[in-house]
């Protein structure tokens, strides 16, 4: 394997397990020997700039969030790419005809019209706060919209897409849908990341769970699906490691002499 110099990490499902909730003392130790040996490390995910976690001892270099249409290192923003406010009222009014409540996601907030058991129990994967606003038309009318979320599932996406051009689904969980600016992604925020630290596809490796994480599997030199991954990620993957309840990713690291 070429010498990794950036690894790029999902969150839920691949750094923390889903039942667990919080990230393995091995899990930990994987990322801080990482970093000790001078790899940058990056968190790629759905959650906003407010929802990543901290993990002691542990500081990452770069985020890719919002699927990739919010990336930053430290206060610089690295790639900025909101959806297009005709796309957010369209998709909103798309989510009423399916009698869905919807979130959108500042680059500073998360704010809802409504809510549902589908959306909380999004919202909770992720320990964010639930906030129904008052002033949710007039943020949707003044302010840059970088994801929408909202309980779904898989057969409402046309519904939800309809008369829209600018946006698309990046779904990992089947009971909600993330709606993202048509040219994000993982994919394309890890290859803003990568143009900003000057280095190539070859030069990361990324793992990941879910199918939005297809496209980030594809634009590093080395992709690894967790065990736990969807078998549309698996199918997409260079390669398999252990269960994220398991340590699969220390492991791996191991095997390979990363740590």
């Amino acid at each position: 394997m070429r010498d990794i110099k950036i690894l790029f990490f999902d969150i839920d499902g691949t750094l923390i397990d889903m039942d667990r909730k919080q990230i393995s003392e091995k899990m930990l130790e994987t990322l801080i020997r990482l970093k000790e040996r001078g790899m940058l490390l990056c968190l790629a995910t759905g959650r906003g700039p407010m929802g990543v976690p901290h993990f002691p001892g542990v500081e990452f270099d770069a985020f890719l969030t919002y699927n990739g249409s919010y990336c930053f290192s430290g206060q610089r923003t690295i790639y900025s790419s909101p959806i297009p406010t005709g796309d957010v009222k369209q998709i909103i009014k798309n989510a009423s005809w399916i009698n869905r409540p919807v979130s959108v996601a500042t680059k500073d907030r998360l704010l809802s019209n409504g809510r549902d058991r589908d959306l909380e129990d999004y919202y909770a994967i992720s320990k964010a706060k639930f906030v129904v606003a008052e002033d949710f038309d007039d943020v949707v009318n003044r302010e840059e919209i970088y994801q929408l979320m909202l309980g779904c599932r898989e057969k409402d996406y046309p519904e939800l897409l309809k008369d829209v051009s600018g946006a698309k689904i990046a779904a990992w969980w089947d009971r909600a849908a993330d709606i993202i600016p048509a040219a994000a992604g993982k994919g394309n925020g890890i290859r803003k990341i990568l143009e900003h630290y000057h280095l190539e596809a070859a030069d990361a490796i990324a793992f990941g769970d879910g199918n939005n994480d297809i496209e980030m599997l594809h634009a590093v030199g080395k992709g690894v699906a967790m065990e736990n991954a969807s078998e549309q990620l698996k199918a997409a993957a260079d390669e398999i490691c252990g269960h994220v309840a398991e340590d699969g990713i220390y492991y791996y690291c191991l095997e390979h002499g990363m740590i």
